[in-house]
């Protein structure tokens, strides 16, 4: 896998999977809409598991996203966050444009996001809502684990 870095603003943006805190960023998702009381072990797995865009401010972690993909032809953007202490600087956008130029992301047949309240921000680089929802199904929560 390919690690980068970028700066800007005085803050870094790292792919490196062993810099990501668990601990910073298991206390920010176990309290979002999207993943209240999430475990650490599973944050832990998630993070291994994925492409992840950690935001970092004099070495502490501020921000996040992570990328679910095979690096070939779909690419799930996920946990996508800012602490409130550093938002209103353009952070986000910031890292919307560095996943989208990440060269382990291009040519992507789809790359899908879920969203409950800023549509407007990933409008801006292209996302729109499914032309097909009709498509896709689901199986959340609990009932993934009871398939055989």
């Amino acid at each position: 896998m390919l690690n980068t870095d970028h700066t800007h603003l005085g803050y870094r943006i790292s792919t490196d999977v062993e810099e990501m805190d668990v601990d910073a960023v298991h206390a920010y998702l176990s309290r979002s809409y999207w993943s209240p009381g999430v475990t650490k072990e599973i944050v832990s797995r998630s993070l291994r598991g994925a492409l992840c865009f950690g935001l970092f401010k004099e070495g502490a972690q501020v921000g996040l996203a992570r990328v679910i993909s095979d690096r070939a032809t779909f690419a799930y953007l996920s946990d996508v966050y800012v602490l409130a202490e550093h938002r209103g600087q353009g952070l986000a956008q910031w890292m919307l444009k560095v996943i989208l130029a990440h060269p382990e992301l291009q040519g992507l047949r789809r790359f899908m996001l879920a969203t409950k309240d800023a549509h407007s921000l990933y409008e801006r680089f292209g996302f729109t809502p499914l032309s097909s929802p009709a498509m896709f199904l689901e199986i959340t929560g609990q009932g993934a684990s009871n398939l055989e």
